[in-house]
């Protein structure tokens, strides 16, 4: 999962909490359903979806967490090579304008 771009990771966190909640429901149109083996499958599907609940909370910390350690490397960056950063944001410009350019 290191390989996966942010936006990558953002369109997992919402499909996975379309599902938890896709889940949550079928759990309450099933509520009423009788017998033990379908009570059973509900507290295992619940518990599963609980913990699916809790590590998605933590992969999204974990995001979190890792973009502002990035926001903050950039901005010690830029603050100590100021004319560095502005030739690299010069030089991204250019490629961008070129780029658009062609089409």
């Amino acid at each position: 999962m290191t390989n996966m771009t942010t936006d990558q990771k953002e369109k997992l966190m919402g499909d996975l909490r379309v599902v938890i909640a896709d889940a949550e429901e079928l759990l309450r149109m099933t509520a009423d359903q009788a017998g033990e083996g379908a009570a059973g499958v509900r507290n295992r599907v619940q518990d599963k979806l609980n913990q699916a609940k809790v590590d998605l909370l933590h992969l999204q910390e974990v995001a979190v967490t890792k973009a502002k350690a990035a926001g903050h490397a950039t901005d010690e960056f830029v603050h100590g090579n100021p004319w560095q950063s502005i030739g690299i944001a010069a030089g991204v410009g250019l490629v961008i304008g070129l780029l658009i350019g062609r089409r």
